[in-house]
């Protein structure tokens, strides 16, 4: 009997000691992080645009943080398998990662993924904008977006377009677009922007709808009819956004920074502050202005009103076009 009292109050000390020392290695890891690398999934392969620009930006960041920061390229299943290693990842601030928002807010509202945008993840900062565009052949009879909806309207289901995937952002946004206007288009999936771009300069379709190559725009190959983004875009200001004939859209990809649920906000801070910090170093202005992307810099806060906006805005999108239920 005694034993077993003994045995009791010997555990409950246990716990008491436990407990303790979990919090006080919880604030010194907080006070003193990062005192280790940093991983940071990217969820596609190496030598694309974003995984250029997440190196780009993790080497700067890492005079900031006094930590080196690891890319690891975990791709698969559209950008889900490297998502949700972000989502199951300890919340420490070591495992952080990048959010395609296809993925989070498309993705997610028509298939069952192991992660939920809106409640399995910290969104840390957004960096970059990737401008995708409604584009032509130079040479096409096709001079503004106004061109293409009205040969769309007079000859139903000859505007055949093309993007990145079936469902994606840029499709759905398309198939939006195109109803709203009284156009029956065809829509021809793609497996990337350079098969859809080849199709356009072949006259196999009418237009594209994704990112282009900055090359065939100068070279007078193809032709701008509107961006599809909130704003127009400072390298193109001549060409009209959505946004200009009423369609009130965000940019549908975008380079963002985000981290499992639960990760302190003294870290997200920590993080955010160097991340921010980076985006201002003229290696990185210099890096990202190569590879043609946008800058535009969102904080913690703004970030997770833009993904909370944006998911609830695709939501709609996708019930509208019939997409989902």
């Amino acid at each position: 009997m005694a034993l077993d009292k003994f045995a009791r109050l010997l555990l409950a000390c246990i716990t008491i000691i436990a407990a303790s020392c979990g919090v006080t290695y919880a604030q010194e890891d907080v006070t003193k992080f990062p005192s280790r690398p940093i991983t940071f999934i990217v969820p596609f392969s190496a030598g694309g645009s974003s995984d250029l620009a997440f190196r780009l930006l993790g080497k700067e960041t890492e005079k900031y943080l006094g930590q080196p920061m690891v890319i690891v390229n975990k791709a698969g299943a559209g950008g889900t398998i490297g998502i949700s290693a972000v989502a199951s990842a300890k919340p420490d601030g070591y495992t952080i990662g990048h959010s395609p928002g296809q993925v989070l807010f498309v993705m997610s509202q028509l298939e069952k993924l192991p992660y939920h945008p809106l409640k399995d993840f910290t969104y840390i900062m957004q960096f970059v904008d990737i401008y995708f565009a409604i584009y032509v052949k130079a040479d096409s009879p096709f001079k503004s977006f106004e061109d293409l909806m009205a040969f769309g309207r007079k000859n139903p289901k000859k505007l055949a377009y093309g993007t990145n995937a079936p469902l994606s952002s840029a499709h759905v946004i398309m198939e939006y677009v195109t109803r709203k206007e009284g156009v029956q288009a065809t829509h021809i999936p793609f497996k990337s922007s350079p098969e859809i771009q080849t199709a356009v300069m072949g006259q196999h379709i009418v237009a594209g709808v994704c990112d282009f190559q900055h090359s065939l725009v100068e070279a007078g190959e193809i032709r701008l009819l509107a961006m599809l983004g909130e704003k127009r875009s400072a390298e193109y200001p001549q060409v009209p956004s959505l946004k200009d004939f009423g369609y009130d859209f965000p940019c549908p990809s975008m380079l963002g920074v985000i981290g499992p649920k639960g990760i302190s906000p003294e870290i997200v801070r920590k993080l955010d502050g160097a991340l921010s910090r980076a985006m201002k170093d003229p290696a990185v202005i210099k890096g990202i202005k190569e590879i043609r992307l946008s800058m535009n810099y969102r904080n913690s806060e703004d970030f997770e009103r833009y993904a909370v906006n944006t998911y609830n805005l695709f939501g709609t999108l996708l019930k509208e076009t019939g997409f989902s239920k």
